[in-house]
């Protein structure tokens, strides 16, 4: 028998913009014209051309996502994908984070690259993903020496630096370490707000065998802030008139004193086995803990004469999220007379624990023209202190079947059991809830020539819902279901494009239960339904040598269809019906000025609904951005411009009172050397 190598790492590659294979919609190394579901992969060059630094710019090159609040001054990054919330529903190299994946946090040092699943995802890695999944590929251990160094600085007092390690610890080679390590300040445009952020990632490798590895990772994220403007403003004097004229800019509605501090740590072990050219086994456990602690201010409502707000205080005194993830499967190719088959089967067993204690506080109310801090906090509204443990195990199978070499099948399925516990320590009383769920995946692949793939695909998700009904019946998990055809494309080698149109619908949505004889107000019920149909369009790659882009646009149709209390036809707080985004840069590639290059992005976001009853709409915006950048041997400097023309835009809204502005005219340097 021939021995296989696994292969722990290989030289440092720039894979441009355009990367032709993942392992995220498969958990096999799959090309994506050869998986029937959209998948979208931001390459670490355009993180680097961009000068990415957290989870908001990066998801501005994708179609269909959108922000649910200010990523700068929210510790919690919270994002929608084709029209439904998607910020839990994370991965890091493939693994599922827990359910507060948004404050465990985002830290570009550590990054390769971020993959982006449109739609469900729960065959392959449990709960959630009704609407899409993003998956952090971190970077690995390389078998020769590599060193970086790389410094940044800007407006609003943002400095930056990371260093990347990287090599052998012994002569054969046969372990390997990467070491991540970055630390950032910032203030911003609004009053009052100061944020660091202090990473560090260690990862060794072990190559046991020529048929073993083992990769131990870890990372520590510690984010320090004041929490201003986390919360937002009204939406008279930003996205509505306001006699008393436009709320300024920079104004905070909190006070000086407030803060958000996370604390994050992730360590776990990646295990692989091959038996043999066609079979390989692969176990991976991940343990996650954040903690976060927190105070602050946010408006309830504005009073007639359109200026001031009154507010409510609330400190968060404990949050601590447990999450535990044990994943085993098994990976196998082997042929039934013409037709091969690659088939992936799995166990996976996850914990999430949480510690939460928080109280909330009458605040003074602030003029937002003129105000005035420090004012005395009011009586208690309500405290509560909690704990909750959620256990799932889920076991799953997948086929990827080539039936003809222009033909293949996708067939998966999972099965998922789970239980939660909740627990009031304040009444000292309990209650518990268990259930089930199967999620299927069927798609197709057909391609009439080579660079062409036609595919169609049907695939569903489950949340669990914890709550018991009227009649005294637990809930039943709600449902995602989506249909989804497309078209991708390789323009050339280089050069790909996929057009996709999906029709996705959450099921057993909660509404209130208005049946006769139930008590107004006190009941849900399942009949809720809600829906997104749409088109996204994405274009990535080398278009000449030297000549890149990014760029796509999405339609989301997404609204109520529905409700017992809600209307009919009602559209998604925060989701754009249209974006466009371009990013597109120049290297020139030989001459005296070989090096030089600038790059320049378009990022149009049309209008959205501001609130949940669409009584406000948030105005389109277009922004620009530019940079220019210098690369010589191991040397790059570069500057980046965000909103070059200083557009005062609103990013998102929450709520009346809870409207988003986005930043200014912006400019970062930096410079990096590698050895």
């Amino acid at each position: 028998m021939r021995k296989i190598e696994i292969v722990v790492t290989g030289e440092r590659q720039q894979d441009g913009y355009r990367v032709p294979n993942a392992s995220v919609g498969t958990r096999t190394d799959t090309p994506l014209r050869d998986i029937p579901q959209s998948i979208q992969v931001i390459p670490q060059q355009v993180l680097q051309d961009q000068n990415v630094t957290d989870l908001g710019e990066a998801l501005r090159n994708v179609p269909g996502a959108s922000l649910e609040n200010a990523a700068r001054s929210f510790i919690q990054s919270s994002f929608t994908l084709r029209g439904f919330p998607a910020g839990g529903d994370v991965l890091w190299n493939g693994w599922r984070e827990n359910p507060g994946a948004g404050i465990v946090g985002f830290d570009a040092a550590a990054i390769e690259r971020i993959e982006v699943i449109k739609g469900p995802a729960s065959v392959l890695y449990g709960q959630g993903g009704l609407a899409g999944t993003v998956n952090y590929v971190t970077k690995q251990p390389l078998r020769e020496p590599y060193y970086a160094l790389e410094a940044s600085a800007g407006s609003f007092n943002f400095y930056r630096g990371a260093i990347d390690l990287s090599g052998p610890l012994n002569d054969s080679k046969t372990v390997l370490y990467r070491l991540n390590l970055a630390a950032q300040t910032t203030e911003s445009f609004f009053d009052f707000f100061d944020g660091q952020r202090y990473f560090v990632a260690p990862t060794p490798t072990f190559q046991i065998s020529d048929r073993t590895k083992l990769t131990l990772a870890a990372a520590y994220l510690a984010r320090p802030q004041s929490s201003n403007q986390g919360y937002g403003l009204p939406a008279e004097g930003t996205a509505l008139p306001n006699p008393n004229g436009k709320i300024p800019r920079n104004r905070s509605i909190g006070e000086p004193d407030d803060l958000e501090n996370s604390y994050s740590t992730r360590v776990g072990y990646d295990l692989e086995h091959c038996f043999s050219d066609n079979w390989q086994i692969r176990n991976a456990f991940r343990y996650t803990q954040s903690d976060l602690r927190r105070r602050f201010y946010f408006g309830t409502a504005l009073a007639e004469d359109n200026r001031t707000l009154s507010r409510r205080y609330n400190e968060l005194t404990e949050y601590s999220n447990r999450f535990f993830n044990s994943d085993t499967y098994v990976v196998g190719k082997f042929s039934t007379g013409s037709i091969r088959h690659q088939v992936v089967a799995g166990i996976n067993v996850t914990r999430n624990e949480l510690d939460l204690a928080s109280f909330n506080r009458e605040a003074a109310s602030i003029d937002l023209f003129n105000p005035v801090y420090g004012q005395p906090l009011g009586t208690l509204i309500d405290e509560g202190d909690s704990f909750s443990r959620a256990d799932a195990l889920g076991i799953y199978v997948q086929d990827q079947i080539t039936l003809a070499k222009n033909l293949k099948l996708l067939l998966g399925g999972r099965f998922d059991t789970f239980s939660q516990i909740d627990r009031d320590q304040l009444s000292n009383t309990e209650t518990s809830q268990s259930g089930n769920a199967f999620s299927p995946r069927v798609g197709i692949v057909y391609q009439p020539i080579q660079p062409i793939s036609l595919y169609a695909s049907y695939s569903r998700s489950f949340t669990p819902t914890i709550g018991i009904g009227f009649d005294g019946d637990v809930f039943q998990p709600e449902r995602g279901t989506q249909y989804e055809v497309g078209i991708k494309a390789d323009l050339n080698n280089r050069l790909s494009a996929t057009l996709a149109f999906y029709d996705l619908t959450k099921s057993n949505v909660l509404t209130e239960d208005t049946r006769p004889g139930v008590p107004l107000g006190e009941f849900s019920i399942q009949l809720g339904e809600q829906r997104s149909r749409g088109v996204e369009l994405t274009l990535q790659g080398e278009i000449l040598p030297g000549w890149n882009i990014i760029a796509g646009y999405a339609h989301t149709d997404a609204k109520v269809t529905k409700d017992n209390t809600l209307p009919v036809g009602l559209r998604s707080t925060g989701v754009p019906e249209n974006t466009f985004n371009l990013w597109t840069s120049y290297e020139i590639q030989r001459g005296v000025l070989k090096g030089f290059g600038g790059g320049v992005g378009l990022f149009f976001v049309g209008e959205q609904q501001g609130d949940f009853n669409n009584t406000f709409q948030i105005p389109s915006y277009l922004r620009t951005d530019a940079a220019i950048f210098y690369k010589r041997d191991r040397f790059r400097a570069a500057l980046n411009f965000r909103n070059l023309f200083d557009v005062d835009y609103i990013e998102t809204a929450f709520a009346r009172t809870r409207v988003y502005r986005g930043d200014p005219f912006t400019v970062q340097g930096t410079i990096s050397y590698e050895f």
